[in-house]
């Protein structure tokens, strides 16, 4: 891709700075950081990477293993910076180069670890190859590296086939001299065609220069969506209507991502200092979504299915159940999320009735939305396997829901079809002060505007005050780094429960997750280490309020 770009700083190894725990990765909590929205340093109204470092010791006091950072790539930032137009090159809206190492060095004398993200479906329409393939026609070799083809019609004038890009609208857009080409997302994104070698080659030398940078491993965008089926077939209106549903489509989750993995892993084995991949891949059933965490491939990927679960105990212990069972036959961790960047922050999506999906547009009832939001992050960090944690959640932001149409970015919402295109709200920039022109995120405003309630959900507002959201996820994962029998595992032993209600025992730990709006009365299993909410015990049993977790010791 692009070789205009400044030289890599001397390569250097995490393992030198960051304490080699093996295996660090199958248990490990991990705090996703979306640069834009996390700390401005230069008052621009944009987050930046001089930001992030300025904010490393709230992250190494939180307790998190690891910061896996959002793209700040040099891009028009057509999708918020999933458009590339270099891979090798930081944006000067994030800083250069020389900030991203000093953030990484930074990192790893705090004890954190940081994963980048890498964008391999697709690159910007500005980026080097693209630009070149337009320009020199039909025929051009760079068009082989991306899918360009003729249109169907008597002249062409038909997209090649009838595939509906996820963003809403046709996958093909047509360019002057006719042809068309493939995006399976927004049109600055033109899909790679991973069927050549040279894209693979790039890749390849392009995961080599952030490992030479000291990073420790990679979040890989849209793992599922870059081999698609031979000949590009038409999906036919039965399953269009499907798109997002439960099935393998002809352009995601294809068998023939699984050697470019297995070719990944090979070159991330040969670094020090355990790096690791982590897969976004949205596939139709765990048991799919295990088949890229075999032992030769990577490492995690995310757990969509438990994020898409109601708050509802049968729902979560199936999801639960299937997921553990999937994950033992590779070895591999469940790797728990609730939130991310891309869907309604779940305390926005506790706060609605069932069945809305991950993408709400209404407020819903916050203080239910909370309760709940609460509760479910005691469950995800009492089961077994590695968590992630959306920045921000850790305040119980909501989504911001009432946005005005003219500062929305997301692409989606501008398209009208397909995804609900609402991603803003879960990205508006998060409050660190209960006063200043953007709640300290920095000096000059922010990129989308911040609720005033947002004051009192500060970290400033919210540290060292007992019960807060924030000093509860202090306290959850310090509680979580000191006992041995959380985190690590691949199984929970179910305990007897009331209806609505979660109980399982990890060795001397038990955690009772009540899913119900109602109290119910359970055995008191030992001393209460960590609640969601208030509770009372007496005369050895406990009384757990609705949309409530509980964390006991069996030990003295």
């Amino acid at each position: 891709m692009s070789q205009q770009h400044t030289a890599a700083p001397a390569r250097h190894s995490a393992a030198v700075t960051v304490a080699d725990r093996r295996d660090w990765w199958r248990d490990a909590v991990i705090y996703q950081v979306y640069p834009r929205s996390f700390a401005d340093s230069n008052g621009d109204g944009m987050g930046d990477l001089q930001g992030v470092r300025s904010r490393l010791p709230y992250l190494r006091d939180l307790g998190v293993d690891a910061v896996w950072l959002s793209p700040f790539y040099a891009s028009p930032q057509a999708d918020a910076g999933y458009d590339v137009a270099d891979y090798r090159a930081v944006d000067p809206m994030f800083g250069s180069l020389l900030d991203a190492d000093a953030l990484i060095r930074d990192a790893h004398a705090h004890g954190l670890r940081i994963i980048v993200d890498l964008v391999p479906n697709h690159s910007s329409d500005q980026h080097e190859w693209f630009k070149r393939a337009l320009a020199e026609g039909p025929g051009s070799p760079l068009r082989e590296r991306y899918h360009f083809r003729p249109g169907k019609g008597k002249n062409g004038e038909l997209p090649p086939n009838d595939w509906e890009s996820i963003f809403g609208g046709p996958a093909w857009t047509r360019v002057p001299d006719g042809e068309w080409y493939l995006h399976l997302f927004a049109p600055e994104q033109p899909d790679f065609n991973w069927e050549h070698p040279a894209v693979g080659d790039e890749f390849r030398s392009i995961l080599r220069f952030w490992l030479d940078m000291g990073v420790d491993g990679f979040r890989i965008d849209v793992a599922h969506g870059l081999v698609k089926a031979e000949g590009l077939p038409d999906l036919g209106a039965h399953d269009q209507l499907k798109l997002l549903g439960n099935d393998v489509m002809p352009f995601f989750d294809q068998d023939g991502v699984h050697a470019i993995y297995r070719q990944w892993r090979r070159i991330l084995d040969e670094y020090a200092g355990e790096r690791i991949f982590v897969a976004e891949a949205w596939t139709p059933t765990v048991e799919r979504t295990a088949n890229y965490v075999r032992p030769d491939e990577l490492h995690q990927a995310f757990n969509f299915q438990y994020l898409g679960t109601e708050w509802d105990a049968k729902e979560l212990r199936t999801v639960i159940d299937r997921t553990l069972e999937a994950m033992r036959p590779v070895g591999a961790p469940a790797t728990w999320v609730l939130s991310n960047h891309d869907v309604t922050r779940h305390a926005t999506r506790f706060a609605n009735p069932p069945g809305l999906g991950t993408q709400i547009r209404t407020a819903g009832d916050r203080a239910l939305g909370l309760r709940r939001a609460r509760a479910a992050t005691l469950l995800m960090l009492a089961l077994p396997g590695s968590a992630y944690i959306y920045q921000g959640e850790e305040l119980g932001l909501p989504d911001v829901v009432d946005l005005p149409d003219e500062v929305r970015q997301d692409p989606a919402y501008f398209r009208g079809a397909g995804q609900d295109g609402f991603r803003d709200g879960c990205r508006v920039p998060i409050p660190w002060t209960r006063e200043g022109s953007s709640y300290g995120f920095g000096s000059g405003g922010s990129w989308l505007p911040q609720p005033p309630v947002w004051a009192e959900l500060s970290v400033e507002a919210q540290t060292g005050v007992p019960g807060s959201t924030l000093e509860l996820y202090r306290s959850a994962l310090r509680v979580r780094r000191a006992r041995p029998d959380l985190g690590a595992g691949d199984a929970v032993e179910w305990l007897r429960a009331p209806e609505g209600v979660l109980a399982f025992r990890r060795g001397e730990f038990v955690c009772v997750a009540n899913t119900t709006g109602e109290s119910v009365t359970t055995p008191a299993y030992g001393r209460i280490l960590l609640t969601s909410g208030e509770v009372t015990e007496a005369d050895g049993e406990t009384k757990v309020p609705g949309d409530t977790t509980v964390w006991w010791t069996t030990a003295g």
